[in-house]
């Protein structure tokens, strides 16, 4: 008998179905191993696919939202990837000037001549999302090893683009500029005569008297 996992959120419901492995001793409630799974996005038609096609979904959103909360947004998943996402912005379709943001989600089918699906959501849309692979993800009844990629730390570029340009500019420009300081304080300063062999010596200040000769 197929055992279900259902996990709800406001505009998303993702529900695995499976059977326990019984050879390394599961107990009957828990799906060890994963025979389907289904999406349902509010308004969108219904996704459904294999245990790989859920991992790539989670190798993809997962990542992508954490750069979203850290201020990168950039794409996830190739484009041969069963899963990919991407951010977009466009002119609204009402022609008023403002521009629609969101983020492209496209589903790559492996059965042949089988067009990408492409479905558009919002930030709360992609928040439930992410909700709901995250309960998937620490639910103690799904004992699937899922090998999702562990969390790298953000790359320097990463972190560097997501500056503003006058402060990624501040630190080269400053020492451009104490150094062009250094230097000219250098040409004010005066330089020292150097003293002529066989000179002199100066006369001794009054009151001291001047070595025996």
């Amino acid at each position: 008998m197929k055992l279900q996992r259902r996990y709800d959120q406001v505009s998303c419901r993702l529900q695995v179905e499976g059977l326990p492995d019984v050879s390394v001793g599961q107990s009957s409630q828990a799906i060890g191993i994963i025979t389907g799974w289904q999406l349902q996005l509010a308004g969108r038609p219904e996704l459904e696919g294999r245990r790989e096609h859920l991992i790539a979904m989670a190798e993809a959103v997962l990542p992508y939202a954490r750069h979203l909360i850290s201020g990168i947004s950039r794409p996830f998943g190739s484009p041969e990837a069963p899963v990919a996402i991407a951010p977009f912005d466009e002119p609204h379709e009402s022609g008023d000037g403002r521009r629609r943001t969101g983020h492209q989600l496209t589903l790559r089918s492996s059965q042949p001549d089988t067009p990408p699906l492409t479905l558009r959501i919002d930030d709360a849309e992609l928040a439930d999302l992410v909700r709901c692979l995250d309960r998937l993800r620490f639910d103690p009844l799904l004992q699937v090893a899922l090998q999702l990629p562990v969390p790298q730390p953000l790359r320097a570029k990463d972190l560097q683009a997501r500056l503003p340009l006058h402060r990624r500019l501040a630190a080269p420009v400053g020492g451009a500029l104490a150094l062009g300081v250094l230097a000219g304080l250098s040409w004010l300063l005066p330089t020292p005569a150097p003293q002529r062999s066989g000179q002199e010596p100066l006369s001794p200040p009054p009151g001291k008297l001047a070595p025996s000769r």
